[in-house]
């Protein structure tokens, strides 16, 4: 095999392996089907916490970036993930245990994810600081694509505001 530049070596890191409809990630069709059911289960059940802050990253309302909600990513399921940024915000609940995600989070890592977490209570008493931070760190973090965005809207939607700002 020969050897790869060092950006070849990050697009290649980055890009899970095909399978599955390209979704890859190397697990099988069942695997990514039932990670899916049960990312959908949760997205219908969410925690008060996890509300709170859907409401404010929802509508790309912080800096006009764009969030999903239990993503799934690997064999992990992210509580809010920014695509274009690479950015995962789990938000941990009273029980969480400091550490027991070590190991998820180093392989998040590898694959190119940062992962910030945020306690429950600063979601329910500091919503705007927590907003903040997000922020912060979504201004920070480095774009996974150059624009235009790999899955561009349909031919023809939005030029109409495109050409109205060129004027």
């Amino acid at each position: 095999m020969r050897d790869l530049t060092p950006l070849d070596q990050v697009k290649r890191s980055n890009s899970p392996p095909l399978q599955g409809r390209g979704r890859g990630w190397g697990l099988s069709s069942g695997r990514l089907a039932e990670l899916a059911g049960f990312a959908r289960e949760i997205r219908r059940e969410p925690t008060e916490p996890e509300k709170r802050l859907w409401t404010k990253l929802t509508r790309s309302q912080i800096g006009g970036y764009k969030f999903r909600r239990q993503s799934v990513i690997g064999p992990y399921i992210a509580d809010f993930l920014c695509p274009q940024k690479a950015l995962i915000v789990e938000v941990d609940g009273d029980t969480h245990v400091a550490g027991s995600d070590d190991r998820r989070d180093a392989v998040l890592s590898e694959m190119g994810y940062r992962i910030i977490r945020i306690a429950n209570q600063e979601v329910m008493h500091n919503i705007d600081g927590v907003c903040a931070a997000i922020f912060g760190a979504l201004e920070q973090a480095p774009d996974r694509w150059a624009s235009p965005h790999p899955n561009p809207s349909p031919e023809g939607e939005g030029l109409s505001l495109v050409e109205d700002q060129d004027l």
